[in-house]
């Protein structure tokens, strides 16, 4: 017995979904903002004590992965199962290499008591507070997002692997790119935010 499949229905899901999570990350936006509006300068010296190098090598490494997801979904197309499961897993990798760095980046900032809540944070100020409390809760939930993304993409590579997925039924690895490109295109915006704008 044939299941019934509506791909249209799928993506425009995806699509609502990933809409959904823009509105998430515009209100966390608007508030970082307000707040750094209002706490300028200590916005600025907080965002001194980042490693912009760090946060410019995890672009490069999220603007690769988008790209390899897409690649993969092209191979598919191809009948090209094994370079599919290939740049699949590349992206699998990147992920987790940028993930990598997130927690030598966080443990250097814990290390040095600029966390939420330290006694040494607190001694700072109000605007300092606020910028590592926005730093950490942001490219928390941006992580996380990568760690349900790699996720996905085992998922979706695994039904690649048992010709679940294939060259004309593979809405769900579009679906899965999709919501590897929202998480690229958030970063996107959190590296200049925190990173770069002084």
């Amino acid at each position: 017995m044939e299941l019934h499949r509506d791909d249209e229905a799928s993506k425009i899901g995806m699509w609502i979904f990933i809409f959904t999570e823009f509105l998430l990350f515009g209100g966390l936006f608007l508030v970082y903002s307000v707040y750094r509006y209002r706490n300028s300068e200590a916005f600025h010296l907080a965002a001194e004590e980042l490693n912009t190098f760090l946060g410019a090598l995890n672009t490069i490494i999220l603007l690769i992965s988008s790209a390899t997801m897409a690649m993969s979904i092209t191979a598919v197309q191809r009948k090209q199962k094994k370079l599919a499961l290939g740049l699949m897993s590349v992206t699998m990798i990147v992920a987790l290499t940028f993930l990598v760095n997130k927690y030598f980046e966080w443990g250097y900032k814990i290390e040095h008591g600029l966390f939420p809540g330290s006694e040494k944070l607190v001694d700072f100020g109000q605007g300092e507070v606020l910028f590592y409390g926005l730093y950490f809760f942001m490219t928390g939930l941006h992580a996380l997002h990568i760690i349900i993304g790699g996720v996905f993409i085992a998922v979706v590579m695994a039904r690649v692997a048992k010709e679940k997925i294939t060259h004309d039924n593979h809405v769900l690895l579009e679906n899965a790119g999709l919501y590897w490109h929202l998480v690229d295109a958030i970063w996107i915006f959190l590296f200049p935010l925190f990173y770069l704008i002084t």
